[in-house]
């Protein structure tokens, strides 16, 4: 095994989806509508030892799943909060509803297929949104400071606890430092969901689906940590599994 976590994967490189965003932007001459998203995602697919797809923000990228051995639920936005049957909160961001129902599409055919799922930051929070759970809206409420978001476009730096057993724990440890920038986090887990990792200040930073080979969320971005690729890799090896 590397000294990143990663090591070679017997066979075929597994295919990983990794969703992504929608918006308007603006490169070089143009300006109009466009799919996107952070190339750290792709590089470290890549490095773990996958193959990276993008799926854009459509309803037939559920359809894609079907040719898939993993699927990475990216970050991003607020997921509507008539998802979980919410009043919005004042410092809820405006609703992207067209990637909340191709994201929770993606989820529910990835489930079905029994292919592993990891859900980084707003895919932690689709994945408990999606099998029933609600959300904080705003975690400054809840915790009382802004560590989890020091400000827009900065990520801090946090320590997670992790329990031991856990996939996340079997890949990280009992205890590790994550980059995160998340402003919401998981309330109410959805049913099946356990928690697997918990910040100092007691905030849910993982969980697992507990009856299902690989199917982990988690409040950071391990994809902003290129020499540490040790769960993208845990992906992909049980991606080669299945």
């Amino acid at each position: 095994m590397g000294s990143n976590g990663s090591e070679p994967i017997a066979g075929p490189r597994p295919v990983i989806g990794v969703t992504a965003y929608g918006e308007h932007t603006r490169y070089g001459v143009w300006d109009h509508a466009a799919v996107l998203l952070p190339r750290t995602y792709p590089d470290v697919v890549i490095a773990a030892g996958g193959v990276p797809v993008l799926l854009p923000p459509v309803a037939e990228s559920a359809a894609a799943v079907d040719r898939l051995d993993a699927v990475v639920l990216a970050g991003g936005p607020d997921v509507g909060p008539d998802r979980y049957g919410a009043t919005p909160h004042p410092r809820t961001g405006q609703p992207h509803p067209e990637r909340d129902a191709a994201e929770l599409a993606v989820l529910h055919r990835a489930l079905e297929r029994g292919i592993p799922v990891l859900g980084v930051c707003r895919g932690a929070q689709v994945l408990n949104v999606g099998l029933g759970g609600t959300l904080v809206q705003h975690v400054p409420d809840a915790v009382g400071h802004t560590g989890h978001n020091p400000s827009p476009g900065v990520f801090g730096t946090i320590d997670v606890a992790l329990e031991a057993g856990s996939r996340v724990g079997a890949a990280l440890g009992r205890q590790t430092a994550v980059r995160c920038h998340h402003h919401q986090a998981l309330d109410r887990l959805a049913d099946g969901l356990v928690v697997t990792g918990r910040a100092t200040d007691g905030l849910v930073e993982a969980v697992e689906l507990a009856d299902a080979p690989f199917v982990v969320g988690v409040q950071w971005h391990p994809e902003e940590d290129a020499t540490d690729v040790r769960l993208m890799a845990a992906l992909v090896t049980a991606a080669a599994a299945v």
